[in-house]
């Protein structure tokens, strides 16, 4: 209480109490940061955006399609989420970070780029800021060009289609030239014997 004096009469207005950071709180902070630091140590690709005037319906939805997808979404405070940038590959985003900032990540760039880029075509108070993908920063331009790559998985399941064609199919291809030489070579000798005889 803040007492002032008014001529002669004394005025009593309250003050909000200072909410002191407590020590439970910093461990929470140091907790996250470290986390962070980790995520940032183990991913491939990061992407950030803005999400202000999201619902929590919007928040849950966005969640469950990246965890579908393989990927993480965790909205950050831009001190700490700066703090576990420092010194990590990722250290570029640190300009993005302004603003109410979200993070999304995965190891699999195309799957995190592809989730955040659809759901931002149906919401559009989830704004792309841009991203990361390793130490290559990359713009708003750039996450939506790698969201339109196919992702590892397709890619992975054409590769393994390839290496599942039937053996007798790989045989013939690579007999095919041998065969062709074979038959000139047979041509080649009896051309020669009609020539000698």
């Amino acid at each position: 209480m803040v007492l002032g004096i008014w001529g002669n009469q004394v005025a009593r207005r309250a003050v909000p109490p200072i909410k002191l950071e407590t020590d439970v709180d910093r461990i929470e902070k140091r907790e996250f940061v470290a986390e962070l630091s980790a995520v940032f140590a183990d991913t491939s690709m990061v992407v950030v955006t803005r999400n202000a005037g999201m619902t929590v319906a919007d928040v849950t939805e966005l969640r469950r399609r990246m965890r579908a997808s393989g990927s993480s979404f965790k909205v950050a405070k831009n001190r700490l989420a700066l703090l576990a940038l420092d010194g990590t590959r990722f250290n570029g985003l640190a300009p993005l970070m302004k603003g109410p900032t979200a993070i999304s990540w995965s190891n699999d760039p195309v799957a995190v780029a592809k989730a955040a880029v659809d759901f931002a075509k149906t919401n559009e108070k989830f704004v792309l800021v841009g991203g990361a993908l390793g130490t290559q920063v990359l713009d708003v331009a750039g996450v939506k060009a790698l969201a339109e790559l196919p992702s590892l998985d397709t890619l992975r399941a054409k590769l393994l289609g390839m290496l599942k064609t039937p053996g007798t199919r790989i045989a013939s291809v690579l007999a095919a030239p041998a065969g062709q030489l074979a038959r000139v070579f047979a041509a080649y000798a009896d051309a020669s014997k009609s020539e000698a005889a």
